[in-house]
């Protein structure tokens, strides 16, 4: 689907059971307080910094923007759509896939 196509679609909250369906295709991620949440750990600070950037590009293609935190080489990515109510929706278990996919560290 193209991006404008994507961005333009105003994104559902998914139910407890879908999220919990994928969740178990997701290792490391869990729901917290309305957002899938999962924290890597790296080697150090600057490989900590290649995968944000990395995140950054991928969610950038996706139209969806991931909340980020990092501590030297540790970073916490929070999933939820803004435009749903910060609720999980279909968009963030496609980032959260997505990221899996490139991910080195598990």
């Amino acid at each position: 689907m193209p991006f404008a196509e994507r961005t333009a679609a105003v994104a559902s909250a998914l139910t407890p059971d879908a999220i919990t369906s994928a969740l178990a295709d997701l290792p490391g991620w869990k729901l917290d307080n309305n957002a899938l949440v999962k924290q890597f750990t790296f080697g150090g600070f600057k490989e900590a910094l290649s995968f944000i950037v990395r995140v950054g590009l991928h969610a950038e293609e996706l139209g969806h923007h991931p909340d980020l935190h990092n501590v030297y080489n540790k970073v916490t990515l929070r999933l939820s759509t803004h435009d749903a109510g910060n609720k999980v929706t279909q968009k963030d278990v496609d980032l959260a896939r997505c990221i899996e996919s490139f991910s080195w560290v598990k």
